[in-house]
């Protein structure tokens, strides 16, 4: 909000240090890291989504597995009960 307030609102350094007991450094510094780290709550936003597919996926192969397993061990309890019955 304070560094909003230089930026965007063209309120000098000086003045919003006054306002808020800051030293002028701790607002550069807040400025720097702003602009050398300004991208990265959006790439955050893209790699917790990228990891929300991911684990979404995971899971529904998980899934996929077991219902593969189930059908394997239905069709082979089949196949043995035709070969009893005489049918294959």
């Amino acid at each position: 909000m304070i560094l909003k307030k230089h930026l965007l609102e063209n309120i000098s350094i000086s003045d919003i240090c006054d306002e808020y007991g800051l030293h002028s450094i701790v607002l550069y510094r807040w400025e720097k890291q702003f602009f050398e780290n300004g991208t990265r709550p959006f790439e955050k936003e893209e790699v917790s989504h990228t990891k929300r597919l991911e684990r979404k996926i995971s899971i529904l192969k998980d899934k996929l597995n077991k219902k593969n397993e189930v059908l394997s061990e239905l069709m082979e309890e089949h196949v043995k009960l035709k070969k009893t019955l005489g049918e294959v």
